[in-house]
């Protein structure tokens, strides 16, 4: 979607910093939408009017889609808009979606081809030993990096986990800033 710009892109476009154009969104200067998963998303033509408005310079280039793609799944609304909003807003770009069971996660995972799925182990209709295993062991998922989140890691889920193929583990309430870190380290 060339005409459907990210925070990330559209603050590449008008040469300012993500938070600027979250700034903007927000003071009702350019108009934007949130997705399902609640990322913000510009229209170009919105963008560039407000651009035009402002007198800021519009380039002629266009942004190269180079975007690494990550799934977060979690059955908990709050900690989802909280990992989507950190990574949203975060400098590298990501394209971020969510979904918040097993089944819709499975789909997600054929569809959009994540390059790191983040994982709550512990949801109702999902087994996240069996997730890891069947990501890692399917040859078009298996370069796919996987941070698991539990409230309930102990060592020996932590090391069962690494064996069934996850890269990363962590425990809840979720470190927001060392979770960003291991996501840019995973993905570099």
């Amino acid at each position: 979607m060339d005409d459907v710009f990210t925070v990330v892109q559209a603050s590449q476009h008008c040469k300012v910093s993500p938070q600027t154009i979250i700034n903007w969104i927000e003071a009702g200067h350019i108009k934007a939408y949130k997705t399902p998963g609640g990322h913000r998303r510009i229209a170009l033509a919105d963008l560039e009017a407000f651009m035009r408005k402002q007198g800021i310079p519009i380039p002629e280039e266009k942004i190269a889609d180079s975007q690494k793609k990550i799934l977060v799944v979690d059955d908990d609304p709050i900690i989802v808009e909280s990992i989507v909003q950190a990574l949203e807003e975060d400098e590298h770009d990501y394209e971020v979606i969510s979904a918040s069971d097993g089944f819709e996660a499975g789909l997600q995972v054929n569809h959009f081809k994540p390059d790191l799925l983040i994982l709550d182990i512990m949801m109702p209709d999902i087994k996240g030993f069996d997730v890891c295993k069947r990501i890692k062991t399917t040859s078009e998922t298996q370069h796919t990096k996987i941070i698991v989140l539990s409230a309930y890691l102990d060592d020996e889920k932590f090391n069962k986990m690494k064996e069934y193929g996850a890269d990363a583990c962590f425990s809840k309430p979720l470190p927001l800033a060392q979770l960003k870190q291991e996501v840019a380290r995973l993905l570099a």
